[in-house]
């Protein structure tokens, strides 16, 4: 049988029918009820049929790789989180913590249920023997981070989404390599497409040496599988149980401001000695034990403490490993109980409607909210979906500033002069739902002064967006505001 095109009045045949009309048609109709049946966020399901409507082949593809809620289970179903030494200490806390006293006791009974969310959803107690420091920029988070590691007696653990072959790269990979002929275990996870630049020789030169390195979920094209969409976003560095960092500096010379093309990298780490190392060891070990099947524990790993400050924290760890997406849940949880003020740094900014209505709904009621976020941007499709959503929060009164100095990477946020959290993850879509991401949650008013210093000067190297001259902006603007919007649940 043949078919009569109607446009030119040719014959056509049925194959070419078939892999030119049916099969897009059909690959959109299935995927889309698969869409459809999963229940998925409103905002998810538009962009992806999107997609599929636009680009039929591609899309279908895409979709398979990427946008597989089903897969995301199967891959993390044997995962777990903590060890039983771990875990009885969080089954206590829930259970004390469910007093107010007990609260008001640990000093943090304004945020109570903050911290009650972050011990539900996150297993993460709060734990009051602890040390923080706040590192602004690559000087001090390196500094800090070679001191601890040349004194470095049992182990260090290092997991990072960047780790590049250029000078800091070879720095750490020396000392590394030091470290172990002097009989440290040195163990290192790294994010298999966020470090894929590095040439083998580098990591075998590192494993000839002893010291273990691991791949997150390597990419090796052309054989790409779905679990390309899911990545380990943490920065966490643990030496000896006793010392650990976390924040958003991988390792690289960019984070120097050795980059002539990004210049000036700004950007926020923390160093923490105490109780809460452990909770991100623990996060460590998760991760080493599910990628290599090496159950690691001992007194070794979690050491005890003499006495040090009293800087109250709750390490949070996050990704679709969980049952529930805790650093979200964190963020909006900070975000509606704010009663003076929020502020906020972060580079990549599409929160969702949820986050903005948070935001919206604490600037109406009076919170000084106030928002920086990259002016020099890193990349272009962030930069306009982030920008779609100006508008509406200047109306409500949220002030913007767009950072002017170079490249914005810290990811922070404070909340009343009580609150501060410094971790890997931006407030986006993907550090919510795919990324693994881990941030500290610090309950200290002398933390979060100095987390707010900065933030001050930031603001000092930063444009404020004045609404009424964005309200002004060119329709070319807003078409790629809108387009990057609509695809923005997909990045």
């Amino acid at each position: 049988m043949h078919i009569l095109h109607k446009s030119t009045g040719k014959v056509v045949a049925p194959i070419v029918w078939l892999l030119t009309v049916f099969l897009p048609a059909l690959a959109v109709v299935l995927v889309g009820l698969v869409i459809f049946l999963e229940n998925r966020n409103p905002e998810k399901t538009v962009a992806w049929l999107v997609v599929l409507a636009a680009l039929p082949i591609v899309g279908f593809l895409i979709y398979l790789l990427l946008g597989r809620n089903a897969r995301k289970r199967k891959l993390f179903h044997r995962k777990h989180a903590y060890s039983d030494r771990l875990l009885r200490i969080v089954a206590k806390q829930q259970r004390k913590l469910t007093e107010d006293e007990v609260l008001h006791r640990y000093g943090v009974d304004q945020k109570k249920r903050l911290v009650r969310l972050l011990l539900n959803n996150a297993a993460a107690p709060l734990r009051s023997n602890n040390r923080a420091k706040v590192l602004t920029n690559g000087e001090q988070k390196f500094a800090s981070f070679f001191e601890a590691v040349e004194q470095a007696k049992h182990h260090i653990h290092l997991e990072y989404y960047i780790f590049k072959d250029d000078e800091i790269g070879g720095d750490t990979k020396r000392l590394l390599i030091r470290k172990v002929q002097e009989g440290v275990q040195v163990r290192l996870i790294l994010d298999g497409l966020g470090s894929r630049a590095v040439p083998e020789a580098f990591w075998q030169e590192l494993r000839d040496s002893g010291v273990e390195v691991v791949m997150f979920f390597p990419v090796r094209f052309p054989w790409i599988s779905s679990r390309l969409n899911f990545r380990n976003h943490r920065k966490i560095v643990i030496v000896d149980g006793r010392v650990g960092f976390l924040g958003g500096m991988n390792i690289g010379d960019e984070y120097l401001s050795r980059n002539q093309k990004m210049g000036f990298w700004r950007d926020t780490h923390l160093r923490i000695e105490g109780e809460s190392v452990h909770f991100l060891q623990a996060t460590f070990l998760s991760d080493w034990m599910y990628l290599t099947n090496q159950m690691i524990d001992g007194v070794p790993y979690y050491p005890k403490f003499r006495e040090l400050e009293r800087h109250m924290t709750q390490i949070a760890a996050s990704g679709p490993d969980s049952d529930w997406e805790s650093i979200r849940q964190v963020f909006f949880t900070a975000l509606a109980t704010a009663e003076r003020k929020i502020y906020i740094e972060t580079p990549y900014f599409v929160p969702g409607e949820d986050l903005i209505m948070a935001l919206k709904t604490a600037a109406l009621s009076g919170v000084d909210v106030r928002l920086i976020v990259q002016g020099i941007p890193e990349y272009k499709l962030t930069y306009w979906a982030s920008r779609s959503y100006y508008e509406s929060l200047l109306k409500a009164g949220v002030k913007i500033y767009e950072y002017q100095k170079g490249i914005l990477h810290a990811k922070v946020l404070m909340v009343d002069d009580v609150v501060g959290s410094v971790g890997s993850a931006n407030m986006d879509i993907r550090s919510f739902e795919l990324n693994f991401e881990t941030s500290a949650l610090l309950y200290d008013p002398e933390v979060v002064a100095r987390l707010e210093q900065d933030f001050w000067q930031d603001v000092e190297d930063s444009r404020l967006v004045q609404e009424e001259a964005f309200a002004k902006r060119p329709l070319s603007e807003r078409l790629k505001e809108s387009g990057a919007r609509l695809l923005s649940p997909l990045l």
